[in-house]
């Protein structure tokens, strides 16, 4: 196996490798939530209902779940560093063209070849740490990569305000197409050139990459349609995805160069550290989509209040990262992965107790350790995960790392909007009360519940290594 980290490199250079790796994860994240404080612009801008609008969101969401996983096994092949600047400079390229578009259909499409750039970076920029980061600073990497992510969505809202403020909504695009060919410039500069492989017919497992991407969407588009009516339309597609992911298995057990190499997830360790990923985000999800209903509707903040007390969160994760990847590199993957477990089912325990006797402070501080526990469980669990995956292999193990978490924040948002919703309609359910403040009772119920699922998930599965 050819090892591409170097330690002995000067340390300037591996600081201007992981700060170009920074702003290469801080595009997709920002391409994420700059766009949505946008919409209403958008609607009156294109003359177009909300239903239609709200796909500039999800066609983004839609392109990065099914495609990372194929954008991970590319950079394997063809080399991370090739790839990832072809991922930048796609997404400052469909930027420019969203700038200019001339309707809201035009501005959908290139949402979508905006969320393939976007792929391909988060899927090859937690995979490329490994090549430009010494591995005794691997962890620390790790959690600068995760605060980056956390400031990008946490800005995006506000800098998309701004913008639109001054400028108009074609001025988000261009920001984003501006930062996207700084960092291709900048990248090109400094990543180190992809290490020479042997000659090799390229052989790509297409089959494989469409049947997976249809399921993916398929499953995505049965947890968002309808909303909170969801129909017959929900169940075919729920039906689908299922059985496209049954195709999708016996594909790769038939081809000679799958896409995923299914003995990958029969790893007991990957396997526990990607569902425990989805698990943990999945609860993320929830204080993102439950917090504002709660917030307004029972504390009866103002809008501005409401997203002071939401941007702790984001704000909680951007400082912890750093710190929790120091810690990982200090006492080890497993000790700070079970920590951060652990706060997470703390948090989710106290935000069942302390909003209802304390008010807002008590939701702010149920959020601020669930959030903390999470940005140590991440940085840790990314850095267990990349450590154990061979070189080869980096690119697709890291964009299975971005699909479960990308799987995990969209049943968070359909299923534990469900759980609350379900929760504030029902009367004294299980004893935790009635309206707002009992589904978010509830909810964090099943999020303690969910926390400790991942907990036993990760222990099993690295004592059973």
């Amino acid at each position: 196996m050819t090892i591409t980290a170097v330690p002995q490199q000067p340390v300037r250079t591996f600081r201007l490798r992981l700060a170009a790796l920074s702003l290469a994860m801080l595009l997709p994240s920002l391409g994420t939530s700059i766009t949505n404080v946008a919409l209403p612009t958008l609607a009156t801008s294109f003359h177009a209902p909300i239903q239609d609008v709200q796909w500039v969101v999800i066609a983004y969401l839609l392109a990065v779940t099914t495609l990372i996983v194929g954008a991970g096994r590319l950079g394997d092949m063809l080399g991370r560093r090739r790839v990832l600047l072809f991922g930048i400079g796609i997404f400052a390229a469909a930027s420019a063209c969203g700038a200019i578009a001339p309707n809201l259909w035009w501005l959908v499409a290139m949402r979508g070849v905006q969320g393939l750039g976007a792929a391909i970076m988060m899927a090859l920029t937690i995979a490329s740490v490994s090549d430009m980061v010494p591995k005794d600073r691997t962890g620390s990497a790790m959690g600068l990569l995760g605060t980056v992510s956390a400031v990008g969505t946490a800005l995006g809202p506000s800098l998309g305000g701004l913008l639109i403020n001054a400028f108009g909504w074609p001025a988000v695009f261009a920001f984003m197409a501006a930062s996207g060919a700084g960092v291709f410039v900048f990248g090109a500069q400094v990543f180190p050139s992809d290490v020479a492989k042997k000659p090799m017919h390229f052989t790509f497992d297409l089959p494989g990459m469409m049947v997976l991407a249809l399921s993916l969407g398929a499953y995505a588009l049965s947890t968002t349609l309808g909303g909170a009516t969801p129909g017959m339309t929900n169940v075919g597609l729920g039906l689908l995805a299922l059985i496209g992911m049954a195709t999708f298995v016996a594909i790769e057990n038939r081809t000679t160069v799958p896409l995923v190499q299914l003995a990958l997830l029969r790893d007991r360790a990957l396997a526990a550290g990607l569902v425990s990923m989805a698990l943990v985000s999945t609860i993320m999800m929830a204080t993102l989509v439950v917090g504002p209903f709660f917030l307004s509707g029972v504390l009866r903040l103002s809008p501005v209040q409401t997203g002071f007390a939401m941007s702790v969160g984001p704000g909680v994760s951007a400082l912890a990262g750093i710190p929790a990847g120091r810690l990982v590199d200090r006492f080890g993957e497993s000790t700070v992965t079970y920590s951060g477990l652990l706060g997470v089912v703390v948090g989710s325990v106290l935000m069942m107790l302390l909003p209802g006797a304390f008010g807002v402070n008590g939701y702010i501080g149920g959020l601020a350790i669930i959030t903390a526990g999470y940005a140590l469980f991440q940085a840790a669990n990314n850095t267990a995960v990349m450590n154990g995956a061979p070189s080869e292999r980096r690119g697709v193990t890291s964009a299975l790392l971005g699909l479960s978490r990308n799987l995990g924040l969209i049943t968070g948002a359909s299923a534990m909007g469900a759980v609350f919703a379900f929760g504030s309609k029902s009367e004294a359910l299980f004893g935790l009360g009635t309206g707002g403040g009992a589904g978010l009772r509830l909810t964090f119920a099943v999020a303690a519940v969910l926390a400790s699922a991942a907990f036993c998930v990760t222990l099993l599965g690295r004592r059973l290594k």
